[in-house]
């Protein structure tokens, strides 16, 4: 697999060189007839620069065509509830952009704030996860549940988050989509980027971009080291034994043919190496080890890899527009125990590793049948292989049940190759200049360790009575499969009579979640400057997916409820005039399901089993009210900022039926541009952060819902400072 992968990074490369080349060549013969056609010679290189100034003046002209056409026509948002946050947004957020993307996302209506650990460390309307992230238009693939976000905010020019009743072309992940668009130079520069301070942090990152003849590029790279790599698993300013270090890196290139092709090529790479926080005062079992071990010497560790490579053509003609695209991901994670001191304090020593290879090919087309009507089609297709290794150090039972301290290790593997398949057609009904009515219907058929399909319809309609009012109300169909390296089957029957006997002896394949949705909404703007919007919503489950950490490796298991339902209402307002922006979002959302029907063996406990099955409780990732706020002032060459969370609290207890208490959390920045080098286009920038700056501690994970093993608690105080000097 590795192989596959480099051999793919080696492609990529080579083909940006010819790219290159072939610009140079552009540039060359732009040049000589621009000479030809001037009736006196100039300087050559004033000549050189009035050419390179006009030739990325047209390609930026193009690019931005290419880009609105992508947006408009092949993939509109019709319907779905948006959110957006362009790039000035983020870089007055308190941490600017060294903001990871999932702290980024909680600055959206209904998102809520989870730890690291559950993967990914947010929730959209109360889902587990269920979240698709889209480059210019272009589908990733889901990973294996890293620790942390894969995906570095510095090449984010446009956020949205998506949600609702989404349009048919999107498919599979639902809950949200999460849609990137990235930055684009044409004048050649960047910036280099220094950041650091509390827990031993300390974080540089470089951008750079520009263009080449018909050649537009971006890449962007960073380094984070810390001493708080994941949420502490105490209350304690520091945690123990939380070290990280991750490196990422991005890369971006397009090139026009013509005027109406584009070819775009982009590449990712996220390398994470994560300490396991510890938690004091804890006493071992009895069953292997001394009595007197300190919990505080255990060392559990993970190491996790991502990477990702994609290439697409998008094309544009007089009525209809196509993006072909094909993509290639590779990603492992490696949970290493301790494994002396997990068979003390666990009884049993899981080193857990998976690793997945997927290929697929995107494909969306729009052909623009008249003032009235625009039909839009695709097809999806991916193939995926996974191995999944739990090698697990375990003690024997005696005859009595008891445990016999003489470890025993079994291997419980598992590969396999798995696909899906989906397509979708939809009709744009232009009724009216103000009324629109979008139609569409989703086929997707998947083979994994189930065999599955679902013909999903949707409709959307949407009205604008004034210009500064707009409605939309929707209901989709939606199909959501497993996570093939999450929904692997155990061999239950490998650990019978050791400390990893399950005391529920049923696994049922994990089932694909099926779900009606129904979303309404208004937006509103006031004046030029204020706008309010509203939201509700009402989903109906069936198979509804869950996952959570069921043992002490830090690694996911999905598991089904027969039924399930959410229901929720959202608020947002944002305000901007001139250099002051405020904003606020505020939710109520209610989670609830029932009836554990598949990998029945994860909840442990025969009660708790019988209890979820006999009536609704809520989900572990239900939260009842979520917001978030925030404010920046940018005055000359000074920027002010503070932005907020508050959550109701997570689940916690015996079948999720209590609560972690309610949390806010405080954060602000001042930062202000320089000029030593008397270039106002090159400042240099000083930013101070500080996060939960009232250093309030508190718990987002208790350890005793369903799904949760160890405590997580939000992080205390931190003060960093920043240095970005643009060149």
């Amino acid at each position: 697999m590795g192989l596959t992968a480099n051999r793919f990074a080696a492609c990529i490369a080579a083909f940006l060189t010819a790219m290159l080349a072939h610009s140079a060549d552009l540039d060359t013969a732009l040049l000589s007839s621009a000479a030809g056609a001037s009736g006196t010679a100039a300087p050559a290189d004033e000549l050189q620069e009035i050419v390179v100034t006009a030739n990325r003046l047209r390609l930026k002209l193009r690019n931005t065509e290419l880009d609105e056409a992508r947006d408009r026509d092949l993939l509109p948002k019709l319907g779905a509830t948006t959110y957006g946050l362009d790039q000035q947004a983020i870089d007055t957020l308190p941490q600017g952009k060294n903001t990871p993307i999932d702290k980024v996302l909680l600055q959206a209506p209904g998102v809520s704030y989870d730890s690291a650990i559950s993967n990914p460390d947010f929730h959209v309307r109360n889902e587990y996860a269920n979240v698709q992230y889209r480059i210019n238009g272009i589908q990733l693939p889901d990973g294996v549940s890293a620790l942390g976000p894969v995906l570095e905010t510095g090449f984010i020019a446009n956020l949205n988050l998506l949600d609702g009743a989404l349009p048919a072309q999107y498919g599979l992940r639902t809950a949200g989509v999460v849609d990137l668009t990235t930055k684009a130079r044409f004048d050649p520069g960047g910036n280099l980027d220094l950041y650091g301070g509390t827990w031993d942090t300390f974080s540089p990152s470089i951008e750079y971009g520009g263009s080449a003849g018909s050649t537009q590029y971006f890449l962007t790279g960073r380094y984070l080291q810390s001493d708080q790599g994941l949420e502490n698993a105490m209350s304690t300013p520091n945690p123990i034994h939380d070290r990280t270090e991750q490196g990422k890196f991005f890369g971006y290139g397009s090139t026009l043919f013509g005027d109406s092709s584009r070819l775009t090529y982009m590449s990712g790479a996220f390398i994470g190496r994560f300490q396991i926080p510890d938690v004091s005062g804890q006493a071992p079992l009895g069953d292997y080890g001394p009595a007197d071990l300190s919990s505080t010497a255990m060392n559990e560790n993970e190491t996790d890899h991502f990477y990702f490579g994609i290439v697409a053509l998008q094309t544009q003609h007089e009525n209809i527009d196509t993006q072909l695209s094909v993509f290639t991901r590779y990603a492992t994670v490696n949970f290493m125990p301790d494994v002396y001191y997990d068979l003390a304090f666990n009884d049993v020593a899981s080193n857990v590793g998976r690793k997945s290879l997927l290929n697929g090919l995107q494909f969306d087309a729009a052909d623009r049948l008249g003032d009235s009507h625009t039909v839009r089609g695709g097809l999806i297709f991916s193939i995926e292989r996974t191995e999944v290794d739990d090698l697990a150090t375990v003690l024997p039972l005696d005859p009595q049940g008891n445990p016999v301290p003489t470890p025993v290790t079994l291997n419980d593997y598992t590969s396999k190759l798995g696909w899906s398949a989906g397509g979708y057609v939809q009709d744009e009904w232009r009724i009216r200049p103000d009324l629109t009515l979008n139609t569409g219907l989703r086929f997707d058929q998947i083979n994994q360790f189930v065999s599955a399909n679902q013909f999903s319809p949707r409709i959307a309609l949407t009205y604008r009575p004034v210009a500064d009012t707009l409605l939309h109300a929707g209901v989709s169909r939606y199909f959501t499969p497993p996570m093939q390296a999450q929904a692997t089957p155990n061999n239950l029957a490998l650990f019978e009579n050791t400390t990893q006997q399950q005391a529920i002896p049923l696994d049922d394949p994990v089932q694909p979640e099926r779900a009606t949705y129904f979303d309404v909404g208004v937006d509103q703007r006031f004046l030029s400057d204020f706008n309010v919007g509203a939201d509700l919503y009402y989903k109906r489950v069936t198979d509804a997916l869950d996952d959570g950490q069921f043992g002490q490796a830090v690694v996911l298991e999905q598991f089904n409820y027969a039924r399930g339902f959410s229901r929720g209402a959202e608020l947002k307002f944002n305000y901007t005039a001139g250099g002051f922006r405020a904003y606020a979002n505020v939710s109520h959302e209610i989670t609830m399901a029932k009836d554990v029907n598949t990998n029945q063996y994860l909840i442990g406990d025969p009660v708790e089993l019988a209890y979820l099955a006999s009536r609704y409780t809520p989900t572990s990732d239900a939260q009842t009210i979520s917001a978030s706020v925030g404010t920046s002032y940018r005055w000359r060459e000074m920027v002010a900022s503070v932005d907020g969370i508050y959550g109701s609290g997570l689940r916690s207890g015996f079948a999720n039926l209590e609560h972690t208490p309610q949390y806010t959390q405080w954060n602000a920045a001042i930062a202000r541009n320089f000029n030593p080098w008397a270039n106002p286009q090159k400042p240099l920038s000083l930013r101070l952060s500080v996060i939960n700056l009232l250093d309030r501690s508190y718990l987002l994970r208790s350890a005793t819902g369903v799904g949760e093993f160890a405590p997580q608690y939000g992080p205390r105080r931190g003060i960093f400072a920043g240095l970005t000097q643009q060149f």
